[in-house]
């Protein structure tokens, strides 16, 4: 659901989603209408219904009911990349195995000569080369608040971007 939405518009959204969806097998054999109702403020919301649904019913139909808890499995699921992998498995399970690479993170490595890559593997592979393991999970974190903040696509101004400066001052 996070597609092109703020991670506020999201967590407005999932607490109706869930109440009226408790279990994966109550959202796969919802009616799509009544999703689209519930996430239409999202935006893209009858493409992202498509995508909710199936993914439940895949739940259900692959893995018995339980959102699997490993990258491989969750990657099987529609719509679901290694980014939205590593977050639910940092998020909803405790596992600390990588760093979900957004445009927020994108445009931090770029601004900060961290990475030369575009494709977002290759960078979140970089990345976790140079961040210690203990310390992914909360640097993904740290990144996408930055982006949010500080490192806006349009209208940044480095002379007033704080972590910027520090950075600049550090080379």
């Amino acid at each position: 659901m996070s597609a092109q939405t703020t991670d506020d518009g999201v967590n407005k959204i999932t607490p109706l989603l869930w109440k009226k969806y408790p279990r994966p097998i109550d959202l796969a054999q919802a009616n799509p209408r009544d999703v689209e109702n519930i996430i239409k403020p999202v935006g893209y919301y009858r493409a992202k219904t498509k995508y909710i649904i199936k993914t439940a019913q895949m739940i259900v139909n692959n893995f018995n009911g339980v959102v699997p808890d490993d990258a491989k499995s969750l990657q099987t699921l529609s719509g679901v990349g290694r980014k939205t992998a590593v977050a639910v498995l940092s998020n909803a399970f405790n596992k600390n195995i990588g760093i979900p690479v957004d445009t927020h993170v994108i445009r931090f490595v770029k601004r900060f000569h961290l990475s030369r890559q575009t494709n977002p593997d290759r960078i979140e592979q970089e990345l976790l080369e140079i961040i210690p393991k203990k310390d992914w999970r909360r640097a993904g974190y740290a990144i996408k608040e930055y982006g949010r903040k500080e490192g806006k696509a349009r209208g940044w101004k480095p002379e007033l971007d704080p972590v910027w400066q520090t950075y600049q001052k550090s080379k």
